[in-house]
């Protein structure tokens, strides 16, 4: 299962995307749903995390302030708003879903979507 992403492209400093990823083949109310990304020569790292329970959210102090997602569990969709965009922001972002709570960890995450790719000029 693959959850389809949507909403990568080009932006300048300072502007916005949105980014989704719509799940189907799962129960996605079952899952947490988390934002990754990887840029060239890095890690892959968590930009935010929504839990199934509570809504509860995370951000690394990197994207908070900038970054907010949010969840529709009757569209079984998960969005990632991203504002003020800065050049290292780019990276090819991954949405994964984790059946249970919240979680850091890349490991944990059951299913992964094909990646969508932002870039932000200076």
């Amino acid at each position: 299962v693959q959850p389809p992403q949507s909403g990568g492209g080009l932006v300048q400093a300072g502007g916005s995307l949105r980014l989704s990823c719509a799940a189907s083949g799962f129960s996605f109310d079952e899952y947490a749903i988390g934002w990754f990304r990887q840029a060239p020569g890095k890690e892959r790292e968590l930009v935010s995390c929504i839990d199934r329970d509570d809504g509860s959210t995370y951000y690394p102090d990197s994207v908070k302030g900038r970054f907010t997602i949010s969840r529709d569990n009757a569209k079984n969709t998960v969005y990632l708003q991203m504002n003020s965009l800065k050049p290292e922001d780019t990276a090819v972002y991954y949405c994964a879903a984790h059946k249970g709570g919240g979680t850091y960890y890349a490991y944990d995450y059951d299913y992964w979507g094909q990646g969508t790719q932002v870039t932000v000029s200076s």
